[in-house]
């Protein structure tokens, strides 16, 4: 009740101004995907009609072989596939990264210690080399190895960019986070397992799963890395995705398989809204 009056009171003090250029913004995040929504239900949309002069379901009953959304949930257009090693590997990167991130945040976050600064240019190296001269490098080593084209492999090479960003989101919540409630905890008698398993990670917990959902939305649009060391036997849905537009047009089936891909994200972006607020990071998922 009290946020609806807020939001109220909020619409009440926008001047119509305000409120343009808000739609506007809002035009320019979905507009794009308006276009493409449409080319996913159309058969035959030529230059310069605004609507396809052909819509899919006019040709579904003519066609021999699935066309736009029948390809698309059809096992002819692998998307199940892709979909469910997308998921896999996206969830495995970022265990792996939670395991490797959290000590080492902390070390960060509340320790001093020679080399400090250049260890924290280290780790932001990944973001600044070019993805291509990483996997071009890593796949030249993971063929000697025998990790190209595999599960293992790809993991691997995913950890390399997502790392990074987990580091860093967890060593910002450990520094918010200060030491005064861990003190007490130890004044009064509680052992370090005690600590962490009930002060430490119940006011880390926003913030890891905050990180820990960002890490699997990069992992999952990860499309350069995935193509070089998955050599064609491992499918994602970026990987898919560029097979189907890499003759340079966009046809039913791949505004449909695009639409797909964006599902991973609109659904993490619900769960931030849901779970991941100020008064979350403020009280912690307790309340």
């Amino acid at each position: 009740m009290a946020r609806q009056k807020f939001k109220r009171a909020l619409n009440s003090r926008l001047s119509p101004f305000q409120k343009i250029y808000l739609l506007l913004v809002a035009g320019f995040i979905v507009g794009p995907f308006v276009p493409l929504l449409i080319q996913s239900f159309a058969f035959r949309w030529a230059w310069p009609d605004l609507l396809p002069g052909t819509w899919w379901l006019e040709q579904r009953e003519k066609s021999l072989l699935p066309l736009a959304w029948d390809y698309v949930i059809s096992p002819y257009s692998r998307v199940w596939e892709a979909t469910l090693n997308t998921v896999f590997i996206g969830a495995v990167v970022t265990v792996i990264c939670l395991l490797i991130c959290l000590p080492t945040a902390r070390v960060l976050a509340r320790e001093e210690f020679k080399g400090k600064a250049s260890f924290e240019f280290f780790l932001s190296m990944p973001l600044i080399v070019p993805e291509a001269a990483i996997g071009i490098a890593l796949l030249m080593i993971f063929i000697k190895i025998g990790l190209a084209g595999s599960y293992l492999g790809i993991i691997l090479v995913h950890l390399i960019p997502t790392i990074p960003y987990m580091i860093r989101m967890l060593t910002a919540v450990y520094q918010g986070l200060g030491r005064d409630f861990e003190e007490q905890a130890m004044i009064l008698g509680a052992s370090r397992w005690q600590i962490l398993r009930l002060v430490t990670l119940p006011m880390l917990l926003p913030g890891v799963v905050a990180g820990a959902l960002f890490t699997f939305l990069v992992s999952t649009n990860i499309f350069l890395l995935t193509f070089f060391l998955g050599q064609g036997k491992i499918i994602t849905l970026p990987t898919l995705l560029f097979s189907k537009i890499s003759g340079g047009t966009l046809d039913a089936s791949a505004a449909g398989i695009t639409l797909v891909v964006t599902i991973p994200g609109i659904i993490l972006l619900l769960i931030t809204e849901r779970f991941i607020k100020e008064e979350a990071f403020g009280k912690g998922f307790g309340n």
